[in-house]
């Protein structure tokens, strides 16, 4: 199975490299979306054990990362981006509902940002979606669930704005 992930891992290398934007990374969610059909590869990096937060790979030209994130029961994040990178994520089980919002107050160090709702949606066990650098979203979840994701840049340690959601 690692080496799976290892072919995985050098086509998003090679894709990123022929095309960095979203149009590059619209086909590492394809690409994303066929591994997570493949039930070995699922239960290889996402079985017993897979925590919270799973680096499974970095790539040392690009920085882009790979990463496993099993849940347990039900959950709510607040809205965010992810800073100065993109995130791909890849539903592997369970259902994630994802809502997308729009920055009514832009935020700062010191205030959180407002934004209201713009769109909520389903993701499902076999599909993946894009936000790019900016775009806000927040998941939830009424229960367990594992995905794949993927990071432009390693975010732990990266520092990012808050934001509030309003009516």
């Amino acid at each position: 199975m690692a080496n799976q992930l290892e072919q995985f891992a050098t086509e998003c290398n090679q894709i990123l490299k022929k095309d960095p934007g979203p149009s590059g990374r619209e086909k590492i969610c394809r690409a994303l979306e066929k591994l997570l059909g493949d039930g070995d590869f699922v239960e290889a990096h996402l079985g017993d054990g897979t925590g919270t937060r799973d680096v499974l790979y970095e790539d040392p030209d690009l920085g882009f990362c790979i990463l496993a994130h099993s849940y347990e029961g039900a959950s709510q994040s607040a809205p965010h981006d992810h800073g100065p990178a993109w995130a791909i994520y890849g539903q592997a089980s369970g259902v994630t509902e994802m809502t997308e919002w729009e920055v009514v107050q832009p935020a700062s160090e010191e205030k959180p940002g407002k934004v209201k709702r713009a769109k909520t949606y389903a993701l499902r066990p076999g599909t993946a979606c894009l936000y790019n650098e900016g775009q806000l979203h927040s998941p939830r979840r009424e229960d367990s669930t594992k995905l794949i994701r993927i990071e432009g840049q390693n975010m732990d340690g990266v520092k990012r704005l808050r934001y509030e959601a309003v009516d």
